[in-house]
C-alpha cells in the first residue's frame, strides 16, 4: 500500500509539472493556410498535448489536407455549424486538457518549441494559474513576420485591463479549462472578448510568459469585421464594466480605430 501511494504521488506530481494542453483549430474552406497551421501544432516539441480540429464541412480541399495528418491529430470534427464560435464550442466540449488554446486556420505557434519553452519549469505548478499568456506577432499571407501586435500584454494581467481593449491576443491566451465556459453565441464578432473576460474574472493568478506565443495572420476575419466588432464589444464592455466606464473607453478605442483607418487609407 505504501509503495502504491508513492507511485500515485509521483504520477500526480508529473502530471502537475507537465500540464496537458488542448490545442483547437477551427477552419472552413481554408485550404490555402490550414497545412501551415497543422504543422505548427503537430511539430511542437511537447508531448503532453492533444490536437482537435473542427471543420465546418468545407467545400474545398481543406478536409483532404487535414486527413493527411490524421494520425497526429487527436480528434477531427467535420460538420455544419452555426459560425465560428459554435465551432469553437465544439472544440472546447471535446477538449480534455488542463489548459486550452485556440490556434485557428492561418495562425501558428511562434516556433516548434513554443509549448516546451513556456511549460519547461519542472518546479512550477502551472495549475496555480488561471491564464498563461504572451505576445503575438503579425504575419502576411506568406508567413513573413510584419510587426508586433500594437497592444503589449501587461506584466500582471487582470480582467479590468481589458477595458483598454483585448490586450492579449486570443491565440496567445492559455485558459485553464476548468475556468472556461461556452462562447456566447449571441455575439457574432466579439464572443472571444467576452469569453476571455469570463475566464479572467474567475482567475486569481495569471502568468506572463514574456514570450511571443503566436503568429497571427493579418487581414483575416478580424480585420474585415472591425466596425461591427467594436459595436458588439461596447455591449460586452457595458455588461462587464458598467455603462460609464464602458462608454469612456469605447470612445477612446473608437478614436484609435478612426486614426488607424485614416493611417491605412493614406499611408
Amino acid at each position: 500500500m505504501i509503495f502504491f501511494n508513492i507511485v500515485q504521488f509521483f504520477k500526480q506530481k508529473t502530471t502537475m509539472q507537465t500540464p496537458k494542453i488542448s490545442i483547437i483549430t477551427v477552419v472552413y474552406n481554408g485550404m490555402e493556410y490550414i497545412e501551415k497551421t497543422i504543422l505548427s501544432v503537430i511539430n511542437q516539441d511537447y508531448e503532453n498535448k492533444e490536437y482537435i480540429i473542427v471543420d465546418g464541412k468545407s467545400t474545398d480541399s481543406t478536409l483532404e489536407i487535414i486527413n493527411k495528418y490524421s494520425s497526429k491529430i487527436t480528434k477531427i470534427i467535420s460538420e455544419k455549424d452555426f459560425g465560428l464560435y459554435d465551432a469553437m464550442n465544439k472544440g472546447l466540449k471535446n477538449s480534455t486538457g488542463d489548459f486550452v488554446i485556440f490556434i485557428n486556420c492561418g495562425d501558428r505557434f511562434f516556433s516548434d518549441t513554443t509549448l516546451k519553452d513556456i511549460f519547461f519549469d519542472t518546479n512550477k505548478n502551472y495549475l496555480d494559474y488561471g491564464v498563461i499568456y504572451g505576445d503575438t506577432s503579425i504575419t502576411d499571407s506568406l508567413g513573413n513576420i510584419l510587426h508586433s501586435r500594437r497592444h503589449r500584454p501587461p506584466e500582471k494581467l487582470k480582467y479590468r485591463d481589458f477595458l483598454k481593449g483585448m490586450l492579449v491576443c486570443h491565440q496567445s491566451f492559455f485558459a485553464r479549462r476548468d475556468l472556461t465556459e461556452p462562447y456566447n453565441l449571441i455575439y457574432k464578432y466579439s464572443a472571444d472578448y467576452d469569453w476571455c473576460l469570463n475566464v479572467l474574472k474567475k482567475s486569481e493568478n495569471n502568468f506572463n510568459t514574456n514570450q511571443i506565443v503566436s503568429l497571427f495572420l493579418e487581414g483575416g476575419r478580424t480585420a474585415k469585421t472591425i466596425a461591427p466588432g467594436l459595436k458588439e464589444r461596447y455591449k460586452i464592455m457595458c455588461k462587464h464594466f458598467g455603462f460609464f466606464k464602458a462608454t469612456f473607453w469605447n470612445m477612446v478605442l473608437s478614436v484609435k480605430f478612426l486614426w488607424w483607418r485614416l493611417f491605412h487609407k493614406w499611408f
